[in-house]
């Protein structure tokens, strides 16, 4: 499989985005905004298509139109305090209404690989860029690492603490935009999401403090990725889809186990 240079630049990119994915989901799950993925997918799928009609590079259309996305999911989320998932629902419309008209206008052939991922479309050049943003949104993890713990559990308290929390969400949730508009070429727009819950739900059934959590979300998240790639090249499956689905088995396997043992217990 790796003989190939386009398995070889899919391997990479795919194991960034194991490790990538989970960890920003990890702190999108506890803090009750899984959904967030889902609904800045569909502005990225909008973006591509931006992309394509105009002759840009679709990956960085989308990249900007999920970047104005989760600055406005952020606004709105103020604005609606009391009804905060109002914010994902409107963003979500706008992407999805958007993405449909610009598909309706034509060249956009290339949408699909956008749709479910494509490991054969992956150049070098996106691979650089990968790189790139995953070492930012990383760095950026780690620098931020106490603020997000403690944001996570208690906004308020930490706003009382001192904590610039309004420009911290801000700042995350341009991470969150950078991480599915960079993840959808392998995984596809439609199945980013998947890659950010389901290796985190499966952590949290064995983890037993935050910082274990997140290690097993990444190690789940990685594991994932590597066996969908071997499993999608050898069976000549969707790449996305067979990520996807090997996160799923991680995550049955884990509560099958549990409860095989809750039951001779």
């Amino acid at each position: 499989m790796l003989t190939y240079e386009f398995m070889r630049r899919s391997l990479i990119m795919g194991i960034m985005i194991g490790i990538v994915a989970p960890s920003v989901g990890y702190f999108l799950v506890l803090r009750r905004q899984s959904v967030i993925g889902d609904t800045l997918s569909h502005v990225a799928l909008s973006g591509a298509a931006f992309g394509m009609l105009t002759n840009s590079y679709p990956l960085l259309t989308a990249i900007l139109f999920t970047v104005i996305a989760s600055l406005g999911i952020e606004g709105l989320r103020i604005k609606y305090r009391h009804y905060a998932e109002l914010s994902l629902s409107i963003i979500l419309s706008a992407g999805v209404g958007l993405a449909s008209i610009l598909i309706s206008f034509g060249n956009t052939q290339g949408v699909i690989s956008y749709l479910f991922g494509s490991l054969s479309l992956v150049s070098f050049q996106e691979i650089i860029l990968f790189i790139v943003l995953s070492v930012i949104i990383m760095g950026t993890i780690m620098f931020l690492y106490n603020k997000l713990f403690y944001i996570t559990f208690d906004e308020e308290s930490a706003f009382l603490a001192g904590i610039p929390t309004k420009r911290i969400n801000i700042f995350f949730s341009v991470l969150v935009a950078l991480t599915v508009a960079i993840s959808m070429r392998i995984v596809g727009v439609l199945l980013i999401s998947s890659l950010m819950v389901l290796p985190v739900a499966a952590s949290l059934l064995i983890a037993k403090s935050f910082k274990s959590g997140l290690y097993y979300s990444v190690i789940f998240g990685v594991i994932s990725v590597i066996v969908g790639l071997i499993l999608s090249y050898y069976l000549n499956l969707a790449t996305g889809g067979t990520i996807v689905l090997s996160a799923l088995v991680i995550l049955l396997t884990i509560i099958l186990y549990q409860s095989m043992r809750k039951s001779n217990v």
